[in-house]
């Protein structure tokens, strides 16, 4: 149940700082050529909700299996040794996204101590900052999920497959799977 309703949440601000993204650009647009008015803190805004958007793509990014990598030689392994060598590359991930983790939560605790504010908008710059550790906590979740997947031997894995994506859309003129020439 805490876990169905962290993908909602997450889904949720997701669509919901693509949306104000899309909004606030628009209305910025709008302002600016059809009433020679410009809301100052319209880009500073939308380069807030864009960061979220980042840090928070990148735990869901996990989650759906949408990231990319270059996985050639892994794929001439063993089944065997590349699935060590997956649980290897979690472990690492989670190590580095821990690593960045805390570096990020030193630098919006030090933004908060310092109290610097946003340039054109009322609020502390750690507010919109602290999407940074919150990322890379989720991040570490994910990549946890991973892990637990694989030490159970389930089919799991941190990257997307492209050819696979492209194989199953692929269609004739008909509709029809298409075949392969």
């Amino acid at each position: 149940m805490l876990k169905n309703w962290l993908e909602h949440t997450e889904e949720g601000l997701i669509a919901f700082l693509l949306a104000a993204m899309t909004v606030v650009t628009f209305a910025q647009v709008v302002a600016r050529y059809v009433f020679n008015y410009s809301f100052v803190w319209a880009l500073e805004l939308t380069m807030y909700c864009f960061g979220a958007l980042i840090f928070l793509g990148m735990s869901y990014g996990v989650r759906v299996g949408a990231h990319i990598g270059v996985d050639a030689l892994v794929r001439l392994l063993p089944a065997r040794a590349a699935h060590r060598l997956a649980i290897v590359g979690t472990l690492l991930c989670i190590v580095y996204a821990a690593i960045v983790l805390y570096g990020s939560w030193i630098y919006v605790s030090k933004i908060h101590m310092i109290g610097i504010l946003a340039q054109d908008l009322p609020i502390p710059q750690w507010v919109p900052r602290l999407v940074m550790p919150v990322g890379f906590a989720l991040l570490i979740y994910r990549f946890g999920e991973v892990l637990w997947h694989l030490v159970r031997g389930d089919n799991a894995s941190l990257l997307g497959d492209e050819v696979a994506d492209a194989m199953k859309y692929r269609t004739d003129d008909n509709g029809q799977p298409g075949d392969q020439k």
